[in-house]
């Protein structure tokens, strides 16, 4: 299963998202006066990034379909030997180039339990490709080993709650609490199957790869954060700070305990409202995700460095109509670790 099926699946979900939301156009176009002046609201923004704006009313409910993809690559050099003088290295090296495509198609649901409280859950659909190009140096030979393997089925399911600390005052920010959960309902890398691979006679063993792709990740998930939304019209500011403990899980044999680390992000940006319907934003956000680790049932613990993923965010929000809008945002890496193209479309449909 190569491009062309991503493609397909692509413009598949696309085309289902797409009639939801013309049809709910359809059915919610707006009568406005002419010459009234244009009304804006915080909320109406932020949603292009998944930031919690001014939450749902009491009551009030949004069904949110989406649809996103995800590209990655790296390059990694593995030196196995040791140095004899600075600069001469006696050993293996091993090169791997890396290409992922994720797909991400999924349904968000939130309801406004107070004015001042929301709740929300999110179920997703994924499909992931991944081919590794993997070469040994310095062994007198140039063949590539090609390791390819797909892999769909449901997400890791999240839930959240939101509560907004603060009343609406003039020239204050806004206060909002939030705590999302992510579970570990997908397809984790412990549970699918491994297979070799073989070289060209088809009896060496050169390495080993998935049978097909993981849609989880294996481990929960617990994030508090906290954002501030300042209106200041027609711009909004905002920030977010959170904390994200990803719970070691012990799987035991020859694997162990596995600690993935935890994560520290910090977001920030701004969203401007070029008139009563559409607006834009820009955007920046950093995780630090800290060391992690496993030991194994023979004692041996092995560490890895932290690493730093940063992401410049760039969006669209169009009003189509009272209930309905359209964002697209684009998430280009900063970063080695991050992402090196992550694009996400959104038809959130208010029942207020």
């Amino acid at each position: 299963m190569g491009k062309k099926k991503i493609v397909k699946l692509l413009c598949g979900v696309s085309a289902a998202l797409l009639l939801v939301a013309t049809l709910s156009f359809a059915a919610n176009l707006p009568e406005e006066p002419v010459g009234e002046k244009p009304q804006y609201t915080p909320d109406e923004s932020l949603t292009i990034f998944e930031e919690p704006g001014v939450l749902t009313r009491k009551g009030g409910f949004i069904f949110e379909p989406s649809l996103e993809y995800i590209h990655s690559s790296s390059t990694k050099v593995a030196i196995e030997g040791f140095s004899v003088v600075p600069a001469v290295i006696i050993g293996l090296l091993n090169v791997n180039e890396l290409q992922r495509d994720t797909v991400i198609g999924a349904v968000n649901f939130k309801y406004g339990l107070t004015n001042r409280f929301e709740v929300e859950l999110k179920v997703p659909y994924v499909y992931r490709e991944e081919s590794v190009v993997e070469r040994e140096l310095l062994t007198g030979t140039s063949v590539d080993f090609l390791q390819e393997s797909d892999g769909n089925g449901l997400g890791d399911v999240e839930f959240a709650f939101h509560y907004q600390l603060n009343k609406s005052m003039d020239k204050f920010p806004f206060y909002i609490a939030n705590l999302r959960v992510k579970s570990r309902t997908g397809e984790d890398p412990f549970e699918v199957e491994r297979i070799d691979v073989l070289a060209e006679d088809d009896t060496t063993v050169v390495g080993e790869t998935f049978k097909e792709q993981p849609t989880g990740s294996g481990f929960w998930g617990i994030q508090p954060s906290l954002t501030i939304i300042y209106p200041s019209d027609p711009v909004v500011l905002y920030a977010n700070i959170s904390y994200l403990w990803n719970i070691e899980r012990d799987l035991g044999g020859t694997i162990g305990e596995i600690d993935p680390g935890d994560a520290f992000g910090i977001s920030f940006g701004m969203s401007f409202a070029v008139n009563d319907r559409t607006s834009y934003s820009l955007g920046y956000s950093h995780s630090t995700v800290f060391d992690s680790s496993y030991s194994s049932s023979s004692s041996t613990v092995a560490d890895f460095d932290r690493t730093q993923i940063g992401t410049l965010n760039f969006g669209l929000s169009h009003k189509t109509s009272d209930r309905t809008r359209v964002n697209l945002s684009l998430g280009v890496g900063v970063t080695d670790e991050a992402s090196d193209l992550q694009l996400v479309l959104r038809f959130p449909i208010s029942f207020l």
